[in-house]
């Protein structure tokens, strides 16, 4: 598999990022690791270490925050461990990141093997150098998900708990009702810039949330309304999802717009 790696770093608006893009045929991935006020949110992937390292040695980093565990954003967090730098996630995971990571195949070639690393768990509030952070719990996209809101600045860092707008597709273990409940709980903070883990910097972050809730909000009812006509999960994705998306036969179905439909089912089982 022959992979394009590429990187990009600056600054916004008192923020440092540093952005990985590994491109392969019509895939194109990329994620953001951001540095503020001492605090390193997010590691990267080790696929990509050979352009974060040199970009997080310029820094002064004084803790690792990650959002959730997955390999694109822990991926580097045994690199910053050698170094002594703390390492805080929640504590949901904090086990199974002291294992080798296991997922499949075609994740390991894109975002490298992540290092076993041990973490130290999250409180609902932590300090840096001058903030109050609070500590968001927002499950869906992965079950230990946080987002990080700076009191000081009213930054707020979503980690992937919003990636695009419309959603198409979503790994196997993601839920859209439990996404649709995280968002709502963080539209009830005050907030103003949100910086995203894949699509950057939204300057209208709270109405590009908004946006996204009020799409699978619809995307939610839809489902509903098609399984109450007698429509199986496999006309439902048919009907809303007709496109074929490249990720889904690269990763075996793990991404699949099917997921979205089975979990809008699964909740409405629970009702």
């Amino acid at each position: 598999m022959l992979l394009k790696k590429s990187f990009e770093q600056g600054e916004k608006n008192g923020v440092i990022f540093g952005n990985g893009i590994i491109k392969f045929q019509a895939i194109n991935l990329n994620v953001y690791s951001y540095i503020v006020d001492g605090v390193c949110i997010d590691t990267g992937a080790r696929s990509l270490r050979n352009l974060f390292r040199p970009f997080y040695e310029q820094q002064n980093i004084e803790q690792i925050v990650l959002t959730h565990y997955h390999e694109d954003h822990s991926g580097n967090a045994a690199y910053f461990q050698k170094k002594g730098i703390p390492i805080l996630m929640n504590q949901i995971m904090l086990e199974s990141c002291t294992k080798r990571a296991d997922y499949p195949l075609y994740r390991k070639l894109f975002w490298g093997a992540r290092e076993p690393f041990h973490g130290q768990p999250l409180e609902s509030t932590f300090e840096s150098r001058n903030a109050t952070w609070d500590v968001i719990e927002t499950p869906g996209h992965a079950i230990d998900h946080v987002a990080l809101l700076n009191r000081e600045t009213g930054h707020l860092f979503t980690g992937d708990l919003y990636v695009s707008s419309r959603t198409k597709v979503v790994l196997k273990e993601e839920s859209i009702p439990t996404i649709i409940a995280s968002l709502e709980k963080v539209l009830t903070y005050d907030f103003n810039e949100v910086f995203c883990s894949h699509a950057g910097l939204l300057k209208d972050g709270r109405q590009r949330l908004t946006v996204k809730r009020d799409y699978l909000l619809e995307l939610e009812d839809k489902v509903i309304a098609f399984n109450k006509l007698g429509f199986s999960a496999a006309e439902i994705q048919k009907q809303l999802f007709p496109k074929k998306y490249p990720i889904t036969r690269m990763s075996s179905g793990e991404w699949n717009s099917m997921n979205i439909v089975t979990s809008i089912l699964e909740e409405k089982k629970k009702i």
